[in-house]
């Protein structure tokens, strides 16, 4: 594998000596006509741009001849995207940019066509690490519950998992940096795993993305954009400092990165630690504390025609399991039960720019490493996991963890990009080879080999006020897994192969309706191959009390969603509509059998069709000339019932958020705002659950805060202050694992966080 994977990168790496282009020009402001200063203009697909200077004026050098999309943006002013020819030599593009009370409208990296938000087929929700930090989250997974029509199933803080529009686990993809994240994601009690430091934005596909990313993303997909390499001849570098007055949680990051005219280096480091959280009433939940480490580095090089980088990650966590309320103490080491967690991520992008066309290549290597330790198992501080010896390490009558996974998985994905007049087409070839083992004492699935192929083929087409994308893609998916325990024990799983196939197709059209109403109607299918719990589980399942039995006869999971979303936008209010419905032909999920086994009820996988329904609705009122005030309201809601008329499990409640914010400029000469907000967030029971499900009630949580830029001795140090659940409530989220046993939530927290440049 590690040679193909050489061969691979060496086959895209050739040197050739191209004409380089330039486009220069100035930035102006369309109502007095006086120049812009830092205002970015960026090529996305060439990962290029420049800030313009006190005149207006940039430069962008070393560029390769083509049409590139060219995006201006600026804060306060409506941002602008444009199709530019570039030829040989000097390029000139002018541009006068629009007062604007919106934000700034990023382009979405998540779908192929690098389009803005508003340009986009597909409804994409974006939202920044800046605005999720302004909103007090502790984690990434607790930060992205805010997005309207996500949310998180959680067991404590430190373990959280995507949950979009219903779906979550192996319905719900992850991708960083640029590769799918496999780490034993259909585990409830294992967190998504990755840190939020050195991550720029996250993206949210909410629906079937199959025809894009293949198995695994029939429920959405989770795409973490990393931050960007250094613009040419800069250096910059910034620390963080985060407290959370709840946990006694703190956390640190610091970041430095460095650019030339070709090459580009980053890297990032960060640590947090934080003791058990309190719910409303003072409780302190016994074990939910965690520890965290994670590092980030990249290097890059750019030349005309050619450009490729290289990220690694590495992450190590240490999360307790909360099961009672037990001991009271601040201590931040975990209790037992707990998780020891190290992923290593490397992945490599190389693009090569054709005058008509491009190629990428993107392939990625992951590692996760999973222990898992229980009440009757110790280890010491400091044991370490060797590749040789790994299995002498838990020889029988040695103390070790109950569960030790490794699982390594190899990923590419291959796009070539013809552009023929106003049509852009892609199309690409992807694949995974994975491999799952086990070393610990028990066996929760069994040593597996996965292998993925697939091939697809989609085309975006602009209109004049339109856009037309459709796509299809052929998938196969393949299972191996071998037989593990004694024949006729009780915990017996026989060896399993598996084949799974699927044809996925998807059509989008998005309309300027008026100059005001933007039309979105998006028809996609998705599918998901059984994983391999479900095909070949047959033990405890300590993180949720019960036996599961899997079926090696599941067939997987297919559906067909139709997504319709409305937009209208003026100077003084925005509203959109998004609507969906969504049918899962053999939906997979847990029934009870009523048996038990060792006084732990037993439950099997089943499958029945199902079908899922809702969505968000929202405004935002920006009254103009009053630009510094800002009101804004969203509800989403999700229904989901197997066709026998029961309920789905996991399905969240109905949510209301209201927030009032208001912005103002702090610094005289700068673009630099200060805000306050208060938010109101309400969630309504939810009585509709399945039937080994509890009911919950709903219940209000206010939130404010206060955050902007500070100069301090002529040093910009930016800072944020945000109070979520100020009231001190006491509740139980409907997807919070831990009320099963009257757990409750979060109380009142506190978080600030101080950002200093370098």
């Amino acid at each position: 594998m590690k040679q193909l994977f050489t061969s691979m990168l060496l086959a895209l790496t050739p040197l050739y000596i191209v004409a380089q282009s330039t486009v220069t020009g100035n930035i102006t402001d369309s109502e007095n006509g006086q120049p812009l200063e830092q205002v970015s203009v960026y090529i996305p697909q060439l990962e290029k741009g420049a800030v313009t200077d006190t005149n207006g004026s940039y430069t962008i050098a070393g560029l390769p001849e083509g049409s590139y999309k060219l995006v201006v943006a600026y804060l306060g002013y409506e941002t602008h995207s444009t199709t530019l020819q570039i030829h040989s030599g000097t390029n000139t593009f002018n541009y006068a940019m629009v007062a604007s009370a919106i934000e700034i409208d990023e382009v979405v990296l998540s779908t192929p066509f690098h389009k803005l938000q508003r340009e986009n087929v597909m409804k994409v929700e974006q939202k920044s690490i800046a605005e999720i930090k302004s909103e007090g989250a502790i984690t990434l997974a607790e930060g992205i519950a805010t997005i309207p029509g996500v949310t998180s199933v959680s067991t404590g803080v430190g373990i959280g998992k995507p949950v979009i529009r219903g779906l979550s686990f192996n319905r719900v993809l992850v991708y960083t940096q640029g590769v799918r994240l496999e780490n034993q994601q259909f585990g409830g009690e294992h967190g998504l795993g990755i840190n939020d430091a050195g991550i720029s934005s996250v993206e949210v596909i909410k629906g079937p993305a199959s025809l894009l990313y293949g198995s695994d993303a029939l429920g959405g997909v989770l795409y973490l954009n990393p931050e960007s390499f250094e613009l040419p001849n800069q250096t910059s570098g910034d620390i963080n400092l985060n407290y959370f007055t709840n946990t006694l949680g703190y956390g640190a990051n610091a970041g430095f990165k460095t650019s030339g005219n070709k090459f580009k280096f980053l890297v990032r480091g960060a640590y947090a630690s934080n003791a058990d959280y309190e719910t409303g009433d003072g409780t302190g939940v016994t074990n939910s504390r965690f520890n965290e480490a994670d590092i980030k580095t990249g290097v890059a090089y750019q030349a005309t025609k050619f450009k490729t980088e290289l990220r690694y990650n590495y992450n190590e966590s240490n999360l307790g399991i909360p099961e009672e309320i037990g001991v009271q103490n601040n201590e931040r080491d975990p209790l037992l039960p707990n998780q020891e967690i190290a992923t290593h991520i490397l992945s490599s992008k190389t693009n090569f720019f054709f005058r008509k066309s491009s190629l990428e290549a993107t392939f990625g290597y992951i590692f996760n490493d999973r222990k898992e330790f229980e009440e009757h198992h110790e280890h010491e501080e400091g044991e370490e996991h060797e590749e040789e010896g790994h299995e002498e390490e838990h020889e029988e009558g040695e103390e070790g963890p109950s569960l030790d996974m490794d699982l390594s998985t190899f990923n590419y994905n291959i796009q070539f990009n013809p552009q023929w007049g106003s049509m852009t087409t892609i199309f690409g070839v992807q694949g995974m080879h994975q491999k799952n083992e086990n070393f610990g004492e028990e066996v929760l699935i069994p040593n597996a080999i996965t292998n993925d192929f697939g091939v697809l083929a989609t085309s975006h087409i602009h209109f004049n006020k339109s856009d037309l994308q459709l796509g299809v893609r052929y998938d196969l998916r393949s299972i191996n897994g071998e037989e593990s325990g004694i024949v006729g024990d009780e915990e017996y799983i026989p060896s399993l192969d598996k084949n799974f196939n699927s044809f996925n197709a998807a059509v989008g059209y998005r309309a300027d309706l008026t100059d005001n109403i933007l039309f979105r109607l998006n028809l996609a299918t998705g599918f998901r191959a059984p994983n391999l719990s479900e095909l070949t589980s047959n033990g405890l399942h300590s993180g949720a009390n019960r036996v599961e039995i899997g079926n090696p006869d599941l067939d997987s999971e297919q559906n067909v969603q139709v997504d319709l979303a409305l937009e209208y936008g003026n100077q003084h209010i925005e509203v959109y509509a998004n609507a969906f419905y969504n049918s899962v032909s053999n939906y997979i999920y847990l029934q009870p059998t009523g048996d038990f086994r060792d006084d732990n009820p037993i439950y099997v996988f089943q499958q029945q069709n199902a079908k899922l329904y809702g969505g968000e609705f929202g405004f935002h009122l920006h009254p103009h000339p009053l630009d510094w005030l800002h009101f804004e309201s969203s509800f989403d809601m999700v229904f989901g019932e197997l066709e026998d008329k029961t309920d789905l499990p996991l399905i969240p409640a109905n949510r209301w958020n209201n927030t009032l914010r208001v912005e103002w400029n702090t610094i005289k000469g700068t673009k630099s705002k200060s805000y306050a907000f208060a938010t109101l967030q309400s969630v309504f029971d939810q009585n509709k659950v399945a039937t080994f499900e509890a009911t919950t009630p709903g219940y209000s949580l206010f939130n404010m805060g206060i955050g902007g830029e500070l100069k301090i001795f002529n040093q910009l140090v930016g800072y944020k202050v945000s109070g979520n659940n100020l009231f001190d409530k006491t509740y139980i989220s409907h997807l919070s694992r831990l009320k099963t046993d009257g757990i409750a939530n979060m109380g009142r927290n506190i978080a600030f966080n101080l950002s200093i440049g370098l």
